[in-house]
């Protein structure tokens, strides 16, 4: 929005050229995300403690969780409105990929609404079935995946880390790919979600790792240099990207432990959706289990102990997702939360190391 109106003004004031640059944009969206967070999150947590939107106890987690029941909820919200408004003020409008990453965001948050707000109505804490919940996350990714399938031009080629010359062609299997990666995606984070502070983290170390990939896939020298594929328009990403790091951030300000506000199914849907779907436009689907190692591990754990329960009658782990594991062996809360911060920064740091490995 200010992009359109701003840049046109370089034809006669040479100063204001400065808004073409991605770059320039992205460090405002970055800002305006973490200034939008900072003076909107204190007025949310005073307004949900009004209203009492407030998290209830829940029985599948450890006992000492029982302090953290009437702490606000549905922060999402916040993360939402820091990231959308940024990237309408600061991108390009007429790029296409923003609109389907707004949709994404959008479509999948709400989700996450109708599943918080059927928690606070519940006297159990229980949200909307399993199967509403999964039935409307396919439908939007597979809305989300057709419109990148059909975008002209779009490479329905699966980039293999690692790999320069194996990239097999999907064809019109890549939508199944694209509602695979975005609906397992957005459950991970949501199971990740389950300490202070503990699945923002993780969300921040791959939006930089995404952050700076779009930059690069989206600039055909950069592309062409590193071996890796040209999408067209996908450096405005870098934006969006920018705008979700700085509204990251500023939640984390609120959401480190203890909790002043927690980003509930609003938050965890969505974001976990729109890195998926960043993945797939950009071309690093698979890169997004490497980068994103910690969302897989907890999905993996929950998977794990289901099935051995059910085949062997016997747990693998003292609680799933496996963070709770931990919290049970003993570990503080912040022990856990930092550890897998630092896991997930050295999968980041991995993942940036294909640019060069292929």
């Amino acid at each position: 929005m200010l992009y359109h109106l701003l840049y046109p003004l370089h034809a006669k004031l040479s100063v204001f050229n400065v808004f073409r640059y991605i770059t320039f944009r992205t460090v405002l969206a970055i800002l305006s995300a973490l200034i939008i967070s900072f003076f909107l999150t204190p007025y949310v947590i005073r307004k949900f403690n009004e209203w009492k939107i407030k998290s209830a106890k829940r029985e599948d987690v450890p006992d000492r969780h029982e302090s953290k029941a009437g702490t606000p909820t549905m922060g999402g919200f916040v993360i939402l409105v820091s990231t959308i408004i940024p990237t309408l003020l600061w991108s390009d409008l007429t790029n296409y990929y923003i609109w389907v990453l707004t949709f994404t965001m959008l479509s999948f948050g709400a989700i996450g609404f109708a599943d918080d707000i059927k928690k606070l109505q519940g006297s159990n804490g229980k949200g909307i079935s399993g199967k509403t919940k999964l039935f409307f996350q396919t439908l939007f990714a597979l809305i989300t995946g057709a419109l990148i399938y059909f975008k002209y031009g779009f490479i329905t080629e699966l980039t293999i880390p690692f790999f320069k010359n194996f990239a097999p062609d999907l064809g019109v299997f890549y939508i199944v790919l694209c509602v695979f990666i975005i609906v397992g995606t957005s459950n991970s984070v949501n199971l990740t979600d389950g300490l202070d502070g503990l699945a923002i983290g993780p969300v921040l170390t791959v939006c930089s790792t995404f952050l700076l990939f779009a930059y690069l896939v989206g600039n055909i020298k950069f592309s062409q240099y590193l071996q890796v594929f040209y999408v067209k328009g996908a450096g405005e990403l870098t934006i969006l990207c920018g705008a979700m790091l700085g509204a990251g951030i500023g939640f984390l300000w609120y959401n480190t432990y203890p909790a002043e506000l927690f980003m509930g199914d609003t938050g965890s849907l969505s974001l976990g959706a729109s890195l998926a779907t960043i993945a797939v436009i950009i071309k690093q689907e698979i890169l997004l289990v490497i980068a994103g190692g910690i969302f897989v591990l907890e999905a993996l754990s929950v998977i794990i102990q289901v099935y051995s329960f059910k085949l062997r009658g016997k747990r693998v782990f003292k609680m799933a997702p496996i963070h709770h594991h931990f919290e049970l062996k003993g570990w503080n809360e912040g022990k856990i939360v930092v550890r897998f911060w630092i896991i997930s920064i050295i999968l980041g740091l991995l993942a940036l190391s294909t640019l060069k490995l292929r």
